[in-house]
Order: structure tokens, then sequence, then C-alpha cells
């Protein structure tokens, strides 16, 4: 046998080799793509986490299953967008009685908020559950803020009995926008570029950007936002006593205000606060007086169960690319408590 026989050999026995491998790889894909189809979502629990967050002297020590909690919710990002979604908000909530948190242990909450806002029906979802908590357990429900509490954050911080920030934040925003919308229409006849939707339905197309708009067309659209945007104030109002409806609507409007400022207003409580302070006057609310846990909850979501509802980027064929500070197209369309500087 010559040294070329001997070197081809070689070749041929990995390829296979490495076909074999691929076979394997392939049908184990195929497997788990089976069982996730057969097994439906709900039968794959959420996996919640559970951190030890440090209490308002800096201690993260962990403390017997006996001693009170405090649950910190962390409210960081956009609401309505990635991990801060109402539904793993509400699991959170509901995780929150049981496991390391079992046997009513949590006897009050701490919003962490830094938030520029988000999608309306979370920052709503998450407000109404947490009032429903509060309720439920009657529990004292605090806020503080360490950056940016605007628009939704600001929604969902009207749950709360007390709100605390920083000096350096941002606080207000309180209004609704959908939109941006564009109109290319003067563009197209320029080009000679025409476009053709069919529909069913008065103004099932509004606000084509195809075609020149007409006169009313967004009027349940304008209509839905004026709504929003008073249920938006009510809300604020009924849990920010301090703050003027009528200075909110007339005056204040969706500006942003530094921490102190924003306490002389009425958006917050204590405008100059800190970490610690919030969770020594929470604690004190409980009527805790000796060691306290803060506790975290977060959901992870599983593999399997993103391969079940199709959400990994190889099955649904859609991988995104993002550049920080532009606009999220998932957002794209929908109405926003959202702050946009």
């Amino acid at each position: 046998m010559n040294r070329d026989s001997v070197f081809y050999s070689s070749v041929r026995t990995f390829f296979k080799s490495f076909a074999a491998m691929l076979g394997i790889i392939a049908g184990l894909v195929v497997i788990g793509i089976i069982i996730a189809i057969v097994a439906a979502p709900n039968h794959i629990p959420e996996k919640s986490n559970f951190y030890i967050a440090p209490d308002a002297m800096g201690n993260r020590t962990l403390l017997h299953s006996s001693t009170p909690a405090i649950l910190r919710i962390d409210i960081s990002g956009i609401i309505g967008d990635g991990m801060l979604t109402s539904e793993k908000f509400e699991q959170i909530l509901l995780d929150s009685r049981e496991d390391l948190l079992s046997d009513n242990r949590v006897k009050g909450v701490l919003l962490y908020i830094n938030t520029p806002g988000g999608v309306v029906t979370d920052a709503d979802n998450m407000y109404r559950a947490l009032l429903a908590y509060k309720k439920k357990f009657n529990v004292p429900v605090y806020s503080f803020v360490d950056g940016l509490c605007a628009s939704g954050g600001m929604y969902i911080a009207s749950a709360s009995d007390m709100v605390y920030a920083t000096s350096a934040s941002v606080i207000g925003s309180v209004g609704v926008i959908l939109g941006p919308a564009f109109n290319f229409s003067t563009a197209m006849d320029k080009l000679g570029i025409q476009s053709k939707t069919l529909t069913q339905g008065i103004d099932k197309d509004m606000l084509n950007p195809f075609r020149p708009w007409k006169e009313g067309e967004d009027k349940s659209l304008r209509d839905i936002t004026a709504y929003l945007y008073q249920q938006f104030v009510d809300i604020v109002v009924a849990g920010r006593k301090n703050l003027s409806r009528d200075k909110l609507v007339n005056e204040y409007g969706a500006q942003v205000y530094s921490g102190p400022r924003a306490q002389e207003l009425g958006y917050v409580d204590e405008g100059d606060s800190n970490y610690a302070a919030a969770l020594a006057a929470l604690t004190a609310a409980c009527g805790i007086k000796g060691e306290y846990q803060v506790v975290k909850v977060e959901v992870q979501r599983s593999l399997l169960s993103e391969l079940a509802q199709g959400k990994l980027p190889f099955l649904t064929n859609k991988i995104t690319h993002t550049i920080d500070g532009a606009p999220n197209p998932k957002l794209s369309g929908r109405f926003l408590y959202l702050y946009q500087p």
C-alpha cells in the first residue's frame, strides 16, 4: 500500500466519522424538538432563582429561613421587553410565597427602579399585580429610584406607599406616545413608485405610509391615546397624594425632574436619599426590629421552554441586530409609557 492510498483512506475515514457525528447531533436536535412540541409550554415551569441582596448595612449573609424577609424586585430596562414583562413580574410575586420565602416570610416589597418606561399593557398589569399583592398579603410596598423613573416606571411606582430617590435620578414623564409614523407618498410619486394594499373595513390601513393620509383616519388612535393618558394621570395622582392633578396636566406634562425637584412637586417622598435609607424606612413600616433578609427573585426561562414555544432564533429564523441607543423594533406600533429624550 502506497502513501497516497493511506492518505485517501484516512481522509475517507475522517469524513465518515464527521458525517456520523453530524447525524447524531441532528438526531438529538430532532428528538428535542419532538419532546418540546409534545410537551405543552404550561408543563415546562418557569425557573426562579433566589439571590441574597444587601440589607441597609450592606450585609448579604444567608440567615435562617425563619428570618423575616424583604422582597426586592428590580425594574431595570424597558418595561415589556426581555425579562421585564408583566408575565415574569407576576411569576416573581407568585414565587415570593414559595420555597425559600414560604410561610408568609415576606413582610414588605422594595421596587428598585431604573427604567425609562415601556409598553402600556405591561406597566398597567404590573401596577395592578402589585396592588393585588399588597391587599392580599397586607404588606407595604416602597420604591427606590436609582437612575430613571420615567413614564411607565412612574406608573408602576404609583402602587408604592413611599417613593425614595437619589438626588441624581430623573423622574416624571407622565404621558403616552405612539409612533413616530412616517409618510413616503410624496417621495414615491417623485420616483414613480406605486403601492397597493387590499383591505376590507373603513380605515383598515390607517396611516399607511405609502399613500396620502386622509383627514380623521387616525381618530380611533387619538381617542385611545387620550384614554390611556387620562388613566395614567388618574393612577399617578391617586398614588402620589402631594402631586397636583391640575399642575401635572397643565404645567408639568411629560417633563422630567431631578430627585429634589421631583420631591418638591410631589412625584416622590424623598428626593435626596439612598438605598439604605429606603430599606430602613421599609423595615420600620413592616415592624421589623431585628435581623432581616433581602431576597431577589428572578425568573429564568429554560432552554426547553424556549424551544417549546418556538422562540429560539434557529426555529423562528429571526435574528435581530440592535445598536445601543437605537429605537427598539419590538416596541414599534405599540402604545408606550416611555421616556424618549
